[in-house]
């Protein structure tokens, strides 16, 4: 069964109003890239390749966590990524530049990031941040987070598809209304712009609906 949406709601992911009431997320859109850019630029090698791995495809750092140098494929730029609690596997294709950032990390273990742990990454990760923050006199850096990331991730490939089911499936939710949690819902004032969005499943339908969203039409069949 397939059904169609419409909708004249825009999903605004500003970070201002997505992160606003959330501290270590209160990064204004204007600035934030910039200021990631800067903490990843400023890390050390292993730091810094889990937060553009994460800034490229929203993974969650437990599965950036589980990469395996088998799951890495050089020829054709792609990161496999392994599902994390009731996470979705899924497939990533990623920047030259993030691929020469793994390659220079040294092979000592199957797992890209090594054997330490999630907890011992996180605190080398909030050690560099506050360093950097310091050096740099820019206290907002210590407000960016493993999560913001995958925010980022989120808000980015929003606005440029249009498409929160795609959205859901970057981000590897198996349902749809952890991804609206990402999500901030905007009507349109100047202009008559229509999305159409097809639910595959009656949990999708659902969500769509609470996000706006009127039900169109069955495509059963076609």
């Amino acid at each position: 069964m397939e059904v169609v949406f419409s909708s004249c709601f825009l999903i605004c992911a500003y970070w201002d109003l997505i992160f606003g009431s959330d501290g270590d997320l209160d990064v204004v859109l204007g600035e934030g890239e910039k200021e990631v850019d800067a903490l990843i630029a400023g890390c050390g090698r292993k730091v810094a390749a889990s937060l553009q791995v994460i800034k490229e495809t929203g993974m969650r750092i437990g599965e950036v966590r589980l990469l395996r140098w088998t799951d890495v494929d050089g020829e054709r730029n792609t990161i496999r990524c392994r599902s994390e609690k009731h996470g979705k596997p899924r497939q990533f294709k990623v920047s030259s530049g993030l691929m020469a950032m793994l390659n220079a990390l040294p092979k000592t273990s199957e797992l890209v990031f090594g054997n330490t742990t999630e907890k011992a990454h996180r605190g080398n990760f909030e050690r560099q941040r506050r360093l950097l923050a310091a050096k740099l006199q820019n206290p907002r850096l210590k407000m960016i987070t493993f999560h913001t990331l995958r925010h980022w991730k989120a808000t980015m490939e929003y606005h440029k598809t249009k498409d929160i089911l795609h959205v859901k499936e970057v981000l590897g939710h198996r349902s749809i209304n952890s991804t609206l949690i990402y999500t901030h819902l905007v009507n349109f004032e100047s202009n008559d712009e229509f999305m159409c969005r097809t639910a595959t499943t009656l949990e999708e339908a659902k969500g769509l609906i609470e996000a706006g969203f009127e039900y169109v039409i069955d495509m059963d069949g076609l």
